[in-house]
């Protein structure tokens, strides 16, 4: 592979594919009714961030929301938390009733279907809009029978299969809350977020089966079930094993009863900052954070993001990679919103080679491919072909993100995967479920870089005074507010640990976590964290939850981990530990600290590398040094990253320097 420069037109719609775009018809639209005219992308997107309001209300008018009650204004504020005197987020589209579900359900058709799905269980089948619409009815009303309301939180442990997708849609029509966690995922970071929320009903299946290995998860689904006291039903989905039912759960019922009666669909109106799901995005220390997302925020910018940004169109076909666990997923359901059919795919994508998942695209038609930076690198390493592989014929965009794609797998793709496709690399945060920086149908595709910044987002890069940087490296701040901002953080009354979370360091303005460069030409390049959340392969989760199941462990008093992702470097996150006297970090204690990551905390969190250490660095205040440790493994200047002065233990910092050495490249 030749190393292309960072920049490089790799890629230009043509004039067919820019006057088909929905984007197009948008500034037509614009232009006719509003007598606005933006005759190129960057001149729309400075319009949609200076004239906020009036932008949003264009996309409120141009998707026809339907609500059964009109909004008073659009935007309360542009202030946020951290300007003077401001002690809450701004209100958008106040007075509005809609929901959620509601608008999915308007873009049904018998033309074509609602899933699309398959696993390593299942083979691939397809439930049509008719289908997808008894069950969603059936299983609403079962909820309502069940004494569901709406504002009543309702949990998943179920994989991407449309179960899963039917039971979130059951939940938005009745106005109850949401909140999903994938079954790969153990038991302690499972509880650590769900018991913040106290459900009524949780969904669950008996196991799953990845790369050929099943997966039995009825032990830890019990465990849940007995750690929540607010559970008061538990629907079984046997998917592993197909007589699995429900035996000694709370309320205990299967997926077959729950939906056995039909009931016709009815759409619960709520408020715009209603919530509709809750997410969860981890900081350094404490648990999870329990973001809670609005429907009115949701509709309008998944909208604005699957019919302008990702140009999807009614009848499409929309297939991401992701698991339930993943802000992602939440996307593929909205796929719907634009009258896609989604396409689910639960197992390993790299089972039983590397061109599986490519094979399981062409198979499906799937005119949309989405999935984490590493599936693509990861095959571009195995050294397969997808063009040769599988059928691409129908593919037209392929959306990468979860980390940093590098220019030389923008060439793989167009070298080897399909030559006129659109890559639309894309960053954002599970805190807003949509992305800051991406594409759109009308800008070249440059060699690891994101065409733009999305519409209605005013995405800048700051440096460490607070003033805008082009062509330069800086923090990822957003300076005007977005509708789907979180409504709030569950059990976060005062709003303080929101306001910490992205306002500490520029108040009023969001800072994200990612170091970005936004280039003279309005593209951008994403670096990273700036923070020491871990986002392995696209799943945030916070080094506190790794700490605990780690130091769970007899033989381990103490531990530090980092993620030394960084554009052009592939992921790799070492765990120092330190252990009691008299123990030896042999292969077995590896194995079980491992092993307990696994459980405890997330299968794609367990570390390369397992190390010892005499101590983990700590600050005055006993703080661990993570970002410190970080920044001097990627090879910061030790006397930048720590003071001496600060430290409880700075002799401690001799082991990482001399680590940083030895992976430095050469």
């Amino acid at each position: 592979m030749s190393q292309i420069a960072e920049g490089a037109v790799l890629w230009t719609p043509s004039r067919e594919r820019r006057e088909a775009a929905e984007l197009t018809r948008y500034l037509r639209w614009l232009a006719a009714t509003h007598g606005i005219e933006r005759h190129d992308y960057e001149a729309l997107w400075r319009w949609s961030v200076e004239d906020l309001e009036r932008f949003w209300a264009s996309l409120w008018a141009y998707f026809d929301i339907r609500a059964s009650a009109p909004y008073e204004r659009v935007l309360s504020s542009r202030a946020m938390l951290g300007a003077p005197g401001v002690t809450a987020m701004p209100k958008w589209f106040e007075g509005a009733r809609l929901n959620y579900a509601e608008h999915a359900f308007r873009t049904a058709s018998a033309g074509h279907p609602a899933i699309v799905s398959r696993s390593e269980i299942r083979p691939t089948a397809e439930i049509s809009w008719a289908e997808f619409a008894r069950a969603v009815g059936a299983l609403a009303a079962w909820l309502r029978e069940a004494g569901v309301r709406p504002g009543d939180r309702v949990i998943s442990y179920m994989p991407n299969i449309p179960e899963t997708v039917i039971a979130l849609m059951a939940c938005a029509s009745l106005g109850a809350i949401w909140s999903s966690c994938s079954p790969d995922m153990g038991s302690g970071a499972v509880l650590d977020r769900f018991r913040q929320i106290a459900p009524r009903v949780m969904f669950a299946v008996d196991g799953y089966r990845y790369g050929g290995r099943d997966f039995d998860r009825r032990g830890v689904v019990a465990e849940i079930a007995g750690a929540l006291p607010t559970l008061e039903r538990v629907v079984m989905v046997p998917y592993l094993d197909r007589g699995a039912g429900p035996t000694g759960l709370p309320g205990g019922t299967t997926w077959r009863e729950a939906t056995a009666h039909e009931a016709p669909l009815a759409f619960e109106q709520v408020a715009f900052d209603h919530p509709l799901w809750v997410v969860y995005s981890s900081g350094t220390t404490g648990l999870p954070k329990a973001i809670v997302h609005g429907h009115g925020g949701i509709l309008l910018e998944h909208l604005k993001t699957m019919r302008l940004q990702q140009d999807m169109r009614p009848g499409e076909r929309f297939f991401w990679m992701s698991s339930t666990g993943w802000i992602v997923w939440n996307g593929l359901v909205s796929g719907l919103l634009a009258g896609c059919t989604i396409v689910l795919f639960d197992g390993n994508p790299a089972f039983p080679d590397a061109g599986e998942v490519w094979r399981f695209v062409g198979q499906t038609g799937a005119h949309h491919f989405g999935g984490g930076a590493a599936l693509f690198t990861g095959a571009m390493k195995a050294g397969i072909e997808p063009g040769r592989v599988a059928d691409l014929s129908a593919l037209r965009a392929i959306v990468s993100t979860g980390s940093p794609l590098t220019a030389d797998a923008y060439e793989w793709i167009y070298a080897k995967v399909k030559g006129d496709v659109w890559l639309n690399s894309i960053s954002g945060g599970t805190d807003v479920s949509t992305a800051f920086v991406g594409g759109a149908p009308l800008l070249p595709v440059t060699a690891g870089e994101m065409q733009c910044r999305q519409l209605g987002v005013a995405a800048c890069a700051l440096d460490e005074a607070g003033a805008p940087v082009v062509d330069a490296v800086g923090e990822l701040v957003m300076p005007e507010p977005m509708p789907s901002m979180p409504v709030f953080f569950w059990n976060d009354p005062d709003g303080r640990r929101y306001r910490e979370s992205y306002f500490e360091m520029y108040p009023g303005k969001w800072r994200h976590g990612d170091w970005i460069r936004i280039t003279s030409r309005g593209t951008a390049v994403i670096y990273g964290r700036s923070d020491t959340t871990i986002n392995r392969h696209g799943i945030r989760m916070g080094t506190a939850e790794i700490y605990r199941a780690v130091e769970e462990i007899p033989e381990v008093l103490d531990s530090l981990v980092v993620d030394l992702e960084y554009l052009g470097r592939p992921s790799y996150m070492p765990l120092f530990v330190v252990l009691r006297p008299g123990h030896t970090l042999d292969d077995a204690l590896v194995e079980r600290i491992r092993a307990r990551i696994r459980e405890r905390a997330s299968a794609r969190h367990v570390p390369n590398d397992v190390i010892a250490v005499a101590e983990v660095p700590r600050t005055l205040t006993g703080k661990k040094m993570e970002l410190p440790v970080r920044k001097l493994l990627l090879g910061a200047p030790r006397e930048k990253v720590a003071s001496p002065d600060a430290m409880q233990n700075p002799a401690s910092l001799d082991f990482f320097a001399e680590l940083a050495k030895r992976l430095a490249p050469a």
